[in-house]
């Protein structure tokens, strides 16, 4: 097939970019490099897979932030927001998915539209025409190369962590039990495990104190996401800073005690199964036997087999407000758009946003229409903002909607 639009990177950001200009009629020759080359996150070649949380977090409608970008996205017809509406697993108020019957479901779209031809190849270059380098924190390292010698800038860098995910069966509900918190959502979507005062402190001092992973030198002053903490970084900040954030105890009655725990662990179902849930907000660089024997500190856990231990990996962003313009072009050479976290978004939904942005203003420039940037009071065009004019572009950090 003779393409008019290259994409590079087929994750959530341009699986989505591809199919927008698909659907507005253009031809899309879309490289990913996994079936190729693998890289340090992923686990599988499907297209648009979740390497952390099963979470696209809040579907609120337009009561905040993230369902105001949801409602957005489905209203442009995004595919990445359409697979997640069909493989989504129970999550009170939240938007999570059976991550491999979603993930399957953008690699069959993508793989059977006539508009797209979907390559496996490592991509070293800038392309020539017009293209969407949307290869996410992963970048190989020689298109990272390429894009510095073009940019003139060194690209910017910040650690990610992933969540441990047990096997449902190995969970003592004698101990832990099933809800939401404030009993929100259409029934009991969390496995919640109660600590008390005695516990949680023991809790805590064990991650001060288990080993981690060490840094390579190239890592050494690479900060940390705020929105992916790890666990063992959050209990360094302060005794009671992990019962004020992911094991946050209101709203959640125990109902063998009728009150709130000291504490509480929070597991949200990963699969349509119900086989496995993820451990809400333990991203963690906790060694993997030092994860093992920590997290089975935990009352419910005592026995719990893992079928993902946490990890971490270092992500990689551009001087977006520096770089590019506000329709997402490379202005040094604006036949180049960039999207997804590349961008200096975070999230997996802000990643698909930008990815659909990218796309739409693309097919109107080649259709000789110039689109206009959503406005800044939506959800899209504040992440655009945040990208492209915001701030000073020497601090530039990434950010979620």
């Amino acid at each position: 097939m003779t393409y008019q639009v290259h994409i590079i990177g087929g994750g959530l950001a341009g699986s989505e970019a591809a199919w927008q200009l698909a659907e507005a009629g253009i031809k899309v020759r879309l490289s990913e490099m996994r079936g190729v080359e693998p890289t340090a996150a992923h686990k599988t070649e499907q297209l648009a897979e979740l390497v952390c949380s099963n979470s696209f977090r809040s579907d609120d409608d337009t009561s905040n932030a993230v369902g105001l970008l949801h409602a957005e996205m489905r209203a442009m017809g995004s595919l990445i927001l359409r697979e997640a509406d069909k493989h989504r697993v129970p999550a009170g108020s939240a938007l999570a998915v059976d991550r491999d019957g979603y993930a399957q479901g953008v690699t069959d779209a993508i793989r059977n539209h006539p508009n797209i031809a979907l390559v496996r190849e490592r991509v070293d270059a800038l392309p020539d025409g017009p293209a969407i380098i949307a290869t996410g924190p992963l970048t190989a390292q020689s298109l990272a190369e390429a894009i510095g010698q073009e940019t003139g800038q060194e690209a910017l860098a910040f650690f990610d962590a992933l969540a441990p995910i047990v096997y449902r069966d190995t969970v003592n509900m004698d101990i832990a039990w099933m809800a939401s918190r404030w009993d929100k959502g259409d029934s009991k979507d969390y496995i919640n495990c109660p600590m008390d005062k005695e516990q949680y402190l023991a809790f805590v001092d064990a991650l001060l104190k288990g080993d981690k992973t060490e840094f390579k030198e190239w890592e050494a002053n690479t900060p940390y996401f705020d929105g992916c903490m790890p666990i063992e970084v959050m209990a360094e900040r302060g005794l009671d800073t992990l019962r004020h954030g992911p094991m946050k105890p209101v709203g959640l009655d125990n109902p063998r005690t009728g009150r709130w725990p000291y504490a509480v662990v929070q597991l949200r179902q990963d699969n349509a199964l119900g086989t496995l849930w993820n451990m809400v907000g333990f991203q963690t660089k906790l060694k993997h036997a030092e994860q093992v024997r920590i997290f089975r500190m935990i009352p419910g856990l005592e026995s719990a087999e893992f079928a993902r231990l946490g990890g971490l990996h270092r992500n990689t962003f551009i001087q977006s407000p520096k770089l590019l313009d506000a329709a997402l072009r490379l202005k040094s050479r604006p036949n180049i758009r960039f999207a997804g976290q590349i961008t200096g978004c975070e999230g997996y939904i802000e990643s698909a946003g930008v990815g659909l942005l990218a796309g739409r203003f693309l097919a109107a420039e080649l259709a000789g229409q110039p689109l206009r940037p959503p406005p800044p009071t939506t959800a899209l065009g504040a992440l655009l903002g945040h990208i492209t004019g915001g701030g000073n572009a020497n601090t530039f950090q990434p950010m979620n909607v």
